[in-house]
Formats: C-alpha cells, structure tokens, sequence
C-alpha cells in the first residue's frame, strides 16, 4: 500500500528523511545550477512537470493530444499556473536553451510538436529517482531499483505525478510562508537548505535552531541576489516564521514551527502523490514494453 500524506506528515521518522533528502536536491542544483535554476520556482517547476506530462501522455489516434506550444498554454491557464504570456514566454526559453525541440518527422506536419531534450529529462529522472529513493528508506522498498531496470517507468509515472501535484491543494498552497519562498526563484532551495541544517528537531518545539547561516554563501550556491534573499528574510521575519538569537557571538536563525510544519506538510503531500502513481503505475504488465522510450536508458 503507498503511503498515505497523513501518515508522513506526522512521523518524526520521514522529517528526519526529509532532511536527506533536502540536501539531495540541493547537490542535484550544484550539479548543473544552469540548469535547474530555469525551475528553481514554484511556477516554472509546475509548467516543467506540465509540460513533461503533455510530452508523455499523447494519443495515438489523436495526434493533437502532445506537447504543443498552444495546447501547452491552454493548459497552464486552466490549472491556474501561469498567464498565456507567462506559458508563451516559458516554452520559448525552453526552446531558446535548447531545453527542448521541435520533434522530427511529425505524424502531420501541419502541427510541430515539440519534445523534451535529453538533458531536460535527465534532470527529471534524478529528481525523481531521488524521491524514490526516499521511500524505499521508509519502508526497505525497490522503487528506485525499479526506475533503473525499466526506464519506461518514467515515462508511465511523470504524467499521474504532474497531475496529483497540479490537482492537490496542499502542494501548490501548503502556507504563506512557505509561499513567500517557493514562488521566488531558488526560494526551495533556500528552504531546504535550512531543513537540511538543523541538528535537533522537536516538532512539539515553538522554534527549530537552524544556527548560523551565512547570506553570502546562500547567494553564490544557489544563484540569488543578495537583495532578493534579504528581502525574502526580511518578510518572513516580519511574519513571525523566522528569526535570529545571539549565541556563542554569532546570530544564529530559527524557524517557526508553523514554517517548518509548512515544509513537512508539503513535502508529505508530494511524496505519497508520487508513491500513490508508483503503486498504480509499477505493475509488471505496464513497465514491459518499452520500445517507444528506449532512449530513456541512456539517460538513466
């Protein structure tokens, strides 16, 4: 059975994974900041995942039913995620980066379809295989074993993942302030770099010591200019979600326990969304052919 978000949301046990995990994403930006800067936003990881969806959940009998630049807008506009200009603007930066392509060879060359490049989807398999890996820690699973012996998996999984997380409430709103950072560029991963910091955790605890922290460093890790990270901090110290104490001669930050209730609570909502595809999607019957995703291989 996959885990259920109320379950983890109020295990200390997966908080403490979670902080793992924190820091796996984090050296996954390092490992191309180019990159994973283009969806280092709440909005721009959402039309990533749309996108991606789009691209792998076509129509045979329907040509139409893929990633177009018009059925892509259309979409991002009815989910709530972006403007027409914002969607526009974000497929042509795509293109522009050469994160994505028009497809060769369309089934009707009337339309121009377009595609994922393989380092786009690269980067999504090790975000994904990441989580994966997360739960397999939780319950002694092979989820991840099963991403690596049977690449189609990910192409069967990424489109029942962008759903749940564009459909469920709790991900794309778990608090305003884990809003006030998600939705600003490298905000998440400012976010997990705090998670990732703390040595002790008490979830019954008004405050969790993250201790100090150094802005500049922030700034030059995770490509953010000091001016919008001190405004970040600076709003959500007015809101009460974090602050700084003097200890030892150094200012050392704390969260709140809302803020940090606020990570936990969507994080658990985003793991039992992907573990709930993995358990419907995983079956041996689904994952066998995989012959119109064998370049898939390559990547893993």
């Amino acid at each position: 059975m996959p885990f259920a978000a109320h379950d983890l949301a109020s295990n200390a046990v997966f908080f403490g994974v979670l902080q793992e995990h924190a820091r796996q994403m984090t050296a996954l930006f390092a490992e191309n900041p180019r990159l994973n800067s283009i969806f280092a936003s709440q909005q721009r990881w959402l039309m990533a995942q749309l996108g991606l969806s789009l691209h792998y959940r076509p129509d045979p009998q329907d040509p139409a039913k893929g990633l177009y630049m018009g059925r892509f807008v259309a979409a991002a506009v009815a989910y709530g995620v972006a403007s027409r200009n914002t969607a526009s603007a974000f497929v042509r930066e795509m293109l522009a980066y050469r994160f994505a392509r028009p497809v060769d060879n369309p089934p009707d060359h009337r339309m121009r379809p377009l595609e994922p490049t393989e380092v786009a989807v690269q980067s999504v398999v090790k975000w994904l295989y990441a989580h994966l890996a997360i739960l397999d820690r939780l319950d002694g699973g092979a989820r991840a074993v099963a991403l690596v012996e049977n690449p189609v998996l990910f192409a069967l999984l990424q489109p029942a993942i962008a759903q749940g997380i564009l459909e469920n409430h709790a991900v794309r709103n778990p608090g305003e302030t884990f809003n006030l950072f998600t939705w600003a560029n490298s905000g998440g991963l400012v976010m997990d770099c705090f998670i990732a910091l703390i040595k002790e955790f008490d979830p019954q605890a008004p405050r969790t010591l993250v201790g100090p922290v150094s802005s500049t460093d922030i700034c030059q890790r995770y490509l953010i200019s000091k001016t919008h990270l001190k405004r970040l901090m600076d709003k959500a110290v007015e809101m009460g979600s974090l602050g700084y104490e003097a200890a030892a001669g150094k200012n050392m930050l704390w969260l709140s326990q809302g803020f940090v209730r606020e990570y936990w609570i969507y994080q658990a909502e985003k793991f039992a969304i992907i573990d709930a595809a993995f358990h419907a999607q995983a079956a041996p019957e689904k994952i066998a052919d995989g012959s119109a995703l064998r370049q898939l291989s390559a990547v893993l």
